[in-house]
C-alpha cells in the first residue's frame, strides 16, 4: 500500500504549529532522562513519543482539517515498513546470546587480549571493541563489558581515561556501524528502504578511511606511551578460559556468517543460520554452560538452547566484569527497542502524514541545491536530533524519514542517505551528555562525556570524512531523471 500524500484543502500548516509536537517531544524527554536516567528507554521515552504523536494529530485535525483517515494510513505505512526490521531485531537478540554462550565471542576476546602491550594499547583496544562490536552488533555491550576491562587496564598501565574511552567508544561504534547484526544499522536501512547488505557495502566509503585515522592516532599515542601492568589481563583471559572452552574451531562460526553477508544471502536467513550454528557450538563446546541454564533433566539442551536465544541468563565466572559479559537477554533484551521503534514510527507517521515533517525540512534544505549542501542539510539534520531528542533511535527515524522523499526528487540514491543519517545520528549520539548513550556510556565507563568526547577520534571524523567525500563526489550517483 502506498502512503496517500496530503494535500491541504485550506492553507499549508505553518512552521510554528508543525514546530509545537518536536518540541513537546524535546520537553518530554528532557524531563524523562532527568526522572530515569538511563532507564529512560524502559517505557517513559515511549510514552513520549505518544504524547507528541497525539498532539501532533491534534494539530492536524483540528488546526489544519487533516482526516484521521490520512493520518491512520500514515502510520499503518510507518510500521509496515519497519515488520522485517522488527523480526531482523530479534533474531539479533538470538544470535548476539548464542555467540556469547556458545564461546564464540569469548574465543574472540580471549585471542585478542592476548596481544595487548602498553606500546600499542589504545590502537589494540580499539580493534577488540571494533571486533565485538562487529560479531555481537551492540555498541552498547560491548562497551559495558569488554570496554570496562580495557578501562581497568588502560587506567593501571597509566593512560589519561579520555584517551581510554576514546579509544573504546571508536572502535565499539565503528563495528557497531558495519555489523549486519546493529539494530541502528538495520534501523537506518529500513527507514529508508535501503536492503540492509547495500546499505553497509557503501557505508565502507566513508566509515574505513575514518576508522583508519582514528586508529592511526591511537597506535602513534600509544607507541609513545610506557607502562605495564598484566595482572587485569591475565585474570580475565584465566576468567575466560576456566568458564569457556576456548576453541579456534569457534571462529568457524563468525567466518560462515560473514560469507554469507558476502554472498548476499536476505538478512532473515543470515541470522537464522548464525543462530543455528552458533546453538549447536553451543552443545558441542559448551556442556558446562548448557547445564548451567538448562538444568536438569532430560530436556536440559532443549530447554538451554530456548532460553538461550529467547530469555535471559546470567552465569556466575568468578569474575565480576566477564559476567557483566556472559549475561544475556536473547529476544527478550530487544523488546524495549521494538517498543520505541513503534512508538517512534507512531510519532514520524504523523508527522509526515500531516505534512509537518515536509515543513520542518525545508528549513535544513532551502539552500541545499548541491550534493554536498543536501548531504550538509542531512548530517545537520541529524545532529540537532540528537540535540534535541536525545535518542539516537528517534535520531535515525526522524532524519531518514524526513529527507526520503527529497533525495527521491534530487535524483540522489537512497544508500547516500542511509549512510549520511548513519554519520551523523548514529555516531554523534555518544557525544552528547544528555542523550540516552552519551549518559550510558558516561555512566558505565566512568568518565564524563566532555571528558572523553575530544577522544573520540572516529565520532568526530566520520561526518566530516562523508562531507568530504560528497565534495568529491566520489561514488555518487543522480538517477536519471525521465
Amino acid at each position: 500500500m502506498k502512503l496517500p500524500k496530503y494535500i491541504f484543502q485550506h492553507h499549508e500548516i505553518s512552521v510554528w504549529y508543525a514546530a509545537i509536537p518536536l518540541v513537546v517531544l524535546v520537553v518530554m524527554l528532557a524531563f524523562v532522562i532527568k526522572a530515569f536516567g538511563t532507564d529512560a528507554i524502559d517505557g517513559g521515552s515511549q510514552v513520549a513519543l505518544l504524547i507528541a504523536s497525539s498532539v501532533a494529530a491534534f494539530i492536524a485535525i483540528v488546526v489544519c482539517g487533516v482526516k484521521w483517515s490520512v493520518l491512520e494510513n500514515a502510520i499503518v505505512e510507518n510500521i509496515r515498513t519497519s515488520a522485517s526490521a522488527i523480526i531482523i531485531l530479534l533474531l539479533i537478540g538470538a544470535v548476539s546470546s548464542s555467540w556469547m554462550l556458545s564461546g564464540v565471542v569469548p574465543t574472540l576476546m580471549y585471542y585478542g587480549l592476548q596481544i595487548i602491550s602498553p606500546n600499542i594499547f589504545l590502537g589494540v583496544a580499539c580493534l577488540i571493541c571494533a571486533m565485538v562490536a562487529i560479531v555481537t552488533g551492540s555498541s552498547w555491550t560491548t562497551i559495558a563489558t569488554i570496554g570496562v576491562a580495557l578501562m581497568g587496564i588502560g587506567r593501571a598501565e597509566g593512560f589519561d581515561e579520555g584517551w581510554i574511552a576514546g579509544a573504546i567508544i571508536s572502535g565499539a561504534y565503528f563495528g557497531d556501524k558495519m555489523s549486519a547484526l546493529s539494530d541502528t544499522t538495520v534501523l537506518a536501512s529500513s527507514t529508508v528502504r535501503v536492503p540492509l547488505f547495500e546499505h553497509i557495502n557503501y557505508m565502507t566509503i566513508t566509515t574505513v578511511p575514518s576508522f583508519v585515522i582514528a586508529l592511526i592516532v591511537f597506535f602513534i599515542v600509544s607507541f609513545t606511551h610506557s607502562g605495564s601492568s598484566p595482572a587485569e589481563i591475565e585474570a580475565l583471559s584465566s576468567a575466560l578460559r576456566s568458564s569457556f572452552t576456548i576453541s579456534g574451531w569457534l571462529i568457524l562460526v563468525p567466518i560462515v556468517t560473514m560469507l554469507l553477508i558476502v554472498r548476499k544471502l536476505p538478512a532473515l536467513v543470515t541470522l537464522f543460520i548464525s543462530v543455528v550454528m552458533a546453538c549447536v557450538s553451543m552443545v558441542v563446546a559448551q556442556p558446562d554452560i548448557i547445564a548451567k541454564v538448562g538444568g536438569e533433566g532430560s530436556l536440559s539442551t532443549f530447554r538451554a538452547l530456548m532460553v538461550v536465544s529467547s530469555g535471559s541468563t546470567a552465569i556466575d565466572t568468578g569474575h565480576e566484569t566477564l559476567n557483566g559479559l556472559v549475561a544475556t537477554s536473547g529476544m527478550a533484551g530487544m523488546l524495549k527497542t521494538i517498543w520505541l521503534v513503534l512508538c517512534a514510527m507512531c510519532f514520524g507517521g504523523v508527522m509526515a502524514g500531516s505534512g509537518m515533517l515536509e515543513v520542518l525540512t525545508r528549513i535544513f534544505v532551502r539552500y541545499a541545491h548541491r550534493t554536498i549542501s543536501v548531504v550538509g542539510s542531512t548530517l545537520a539534520t541529524g545532529l540537532f536530533c540528537n540535540l534535541v531528542t536525545a535518542d539516537q533511535y528517534i535520531s535515525i527515524i526522524i532524519t531518514g524519514s524526513a529527507f526520503r522523499e527529497f533525495y527521491q526528487k534530487r535524483g540522489l540514491e537512497g544508500r547516500l542517505l542511509s549512510r549520511s543519517v548513519e554519520d551523523t545520528a548514529t555516531v554523534t549520539s555518544v557525544l552528547v551528555p544528555w542523550n540516552s548513550c552519551g549518559m550510558t556510556q558516561s555512566t558505565v565507563l566512568g568518565v564524563a562525556t566532555l571528558t572523553y568526547l575530544p577522544y573520540c577520534l572516529f565520532n568526530l571524523i566520520s561526518p566530516l570524512m562523508s562531507l568530504f567525500v560528497a565534495a568529491i563526489g566520489y561514488k555518487i550517483y543522480r538517477k536519471v531523471e525521465r
